[in-house]
């Protein structure tokens, strides 16, 4: 694959300024067979922010990051990466500017960590900076504590360490857009913070992060900016402070919440209503319950 990718040599992409625009979503429209799943969704991630995309199931969050990473096709509207629509790109140049870890991450060969972790490196070969492959991989294997098993072939581990192992073949590549689909799905408490700590980290080097979740905690403790999505429609998007709201996602999580400040940090803390439920649900989602 590298020497495919390097058959001819590549200008390496600019480091974004920060605050600009990496990627973006105009009037988006999504549509899986006869189902339209995105319906007009207007979102921009930039460099130096984490955006999370929060929401319940089927709200179309894995379907957004797709439409983001080019792996899925609009319907209608346009997606743009790096200031271009993502059609002008072709998948070599792509993948210097995005990489992508999917929900789950499976391999037909039993090939070692370390080899699975220097894929990252394949969009880089033939350019200058293929000068740093070894750096690259060994760094993202210390940031996602998998060094320890380089060596072992990536079907003997748990899902948890394979979650970590796909984490840091993305930390590899280092392309400046980072589009992560639950990526903190099968892992342990302390694994959960490592990754998002892992993404407060690339934008603070002025990477643009852009993270599906469903912890909404990780997302109001880590993320500049959420996005809650609901119905194919973002029904809200700001910093978590201003965003989280009980009522809000009572509604859309169809599941009565209060949102508290944490004591100490003041982060909203989302707590499930337990107990007679539907008595001190609010009156907008008792009425969608009935519908």
């Amino acid at each position: 694959m590298a020497r495919l990718l390097g058959r001819n040599r590549r200008t390496v992409p600019a480091r974004p300024a920060p605050g600009s625009p990496l990627a973006e979503a105009v009037d988006l429209h999504v549509r899986l067979g006869q189902r339209e799943v995105l319906a007009g969704i207007d979102l921009t991630a930039r460099a130096g922010e984490v955006l999370a995309l929060v929401g319940p199931n089927g709200a179309g969050k894995s379907t957004l990051l797709g439409a983001l990473a080019a792996d899925l096709p609009a319907a209608s509207g346009e997606v743009r990466v790096d200031g271009r629509p993502v059609t002008g790109w072709s998948a070599p140049e792509l993948a210097l500017r995005r990489s992508v870890l999917p929900q789950s991450a499976s391999l037909s060969f039993p090939f070692p960590v370390e080899d699975v972790v220097r894929m990252g490196r394949a969009p880089w070969a033939g350019t200058p900076l293929a000068e740093e492959d070894e750096e690259a991989v060994a760094s993202a294997m210390a940031a996602s504590e998998v060094t320890a098993f380089a060596a072992r072939p990536f079907s003997a581990l748990s899902g948890g360490e394979r979650a970590r192992v796909a984490l840091a073949r993305v930390l590899a590549q280092r392309a400046p857009l980072l589009l992560l689909d639950e990526p903190t799905a099968a892992l342990d408490l302390r694994h959960q913070e490592l990754v998002l700590r892992l993404c407060r980290e690339r934008a603070g080097a002025g990477d643009a992060v852009v993270v599906v979740l469903h912890d909404l905690g990780l997302a109001a403790a880590y993320a500049d900016r959420v996005a809650v999505l609901h119905g194919g429609r973002i029904a809200v998007a700001g910093p978590p402070a201003e965003v989280f709201e009980d009522a809000l996602l009572s509604r859309v999580y169809r599941q009565p919440v209060e949102v508290l400040p944490h004591p100490r940090t003041g982060v909203p803390l989302v707590v499930p209503v337990r107990g007679g439920a539907e008595d001190t649900a609010p009156s907008t989602m008792r009425k969608d319950a009935r519908t």
